[in-house]
């Protein structure tokens, strides 16, 4: 779960490097995923690995057009509209998909991953052991399009200065669009993750979207390559809170980290990239 975290931070991570702004839909970015590969499986048969280039591209779209329709006409504003445009993106997308599918509980049954498999006497689900995987995958790609490739570069250079690299020919515009689209792909891949073993309905991304919001702070707002270790660690803390301590307590012991590391440390545990 650290490594699906890690990729559904990433792209928040990334969205707010390059513009310095929060996206408070994408818990609703990742239902939408999550309901693409859902649909995908129900109407077309198709498996969610099969899927996960579908759920990508869908989001991808998606996060293309809400930077065009909504940012980039706040993107100059203040804070304040700024927030208000993504929030009441995130309250549009969650009531949309109440009216159009209703709140029930939809799961995608007998994918091909499916069963448990052994590591040295401890059980682990097939399915979140190729969600860990394929998530850690994903994020080794999105590392190298921005490390290696010109273009990531290109986005890198905005995240730092955008101003600077609008004086060296890298147009802006087009590197915020691309990144918003790069960014709800990787909530795109994790939603298509999810889908494997986890419940689809409404409301499913506000704890995801906490848990991403949480990861971001502890990596530092803008690092995209420390969310992989941060979203490890959150997963990590969930896990032994919900074992040792009590099941109920798991995610406030996770916020009680992010409380702790924000008042010791308020750029993160590494800082910005």
């Amino acid at each position: 779960m650290g490594l699906v975290y890690a990729l559904i931070a990433a792209g928040l991570s990334l969205i707010f490097g390059l513009m310095e702004l929060v996206n408070f839909a994408h818990g609703e970015f990742l239902m939408v995923a999550m309901y693409v590969t859902f649909f995908a499986w129900s109407l077309a048969h198709l498996d969610p690995v099969v899927a996960l280039p579908l759920a990508a591209l869908a989001l991808a779209g998606l996060g293309w057009a809400v930077y065009h329709g909504i940012i980039r006409w706040v993107l100059g504003g203040p804070m304040l509209a700024q927030v208000f445009a993504t929030f009441g993106l995130a309250v549009l997308l969650r009531a949309g998909a109440q009216f159009v599918w209703g709140v029930d509980f939809r799961v995608v049954k007998d994918p091909w991953l499916a069963g448990r498999v052994s590591l040295g006497g401890v059980f682990v689900g097939l399915p979140q052991l190729a969600a860990s995987a394929l998530a850690l995958a994903a994020f080794v790609a999105l590392w190298w399009f921005l490390a290696r490739t010109e273009t990531g570069l290109a986005l890198m250079a905005t995240a730092q200065d955008r101003q600077a690299a609008a004086l060296m020919g890298i147009d802006t515009q087009r590197m915020f669009a691309l990144g918003w689209a790069i960014g709800s792909a990787c909530v795109g891949v994790a939603g298509g993750l999810l889908a494997m073993f986890y419940y689809v309905f409404p409301e499913v991304g506000g704890v995801f979207a906490l848990i991403a919001y949480v990861t971001v702070a502890l990596g530092g707002f803008g690092n995209v390559p420390a969310t992989l270790l941060a979203g490890v660690l959150v997963g990590l803390v969930e896990v032994f809170a919900g074992l040792l301590i009590s099941p109920a307590m798991k995610y406030a012991v996770v916020f009680l980290l992010y409380l702790a590391v924000v008042l010791w440390r308020p750029l993160g545990l590494f800082g910005r990239f």
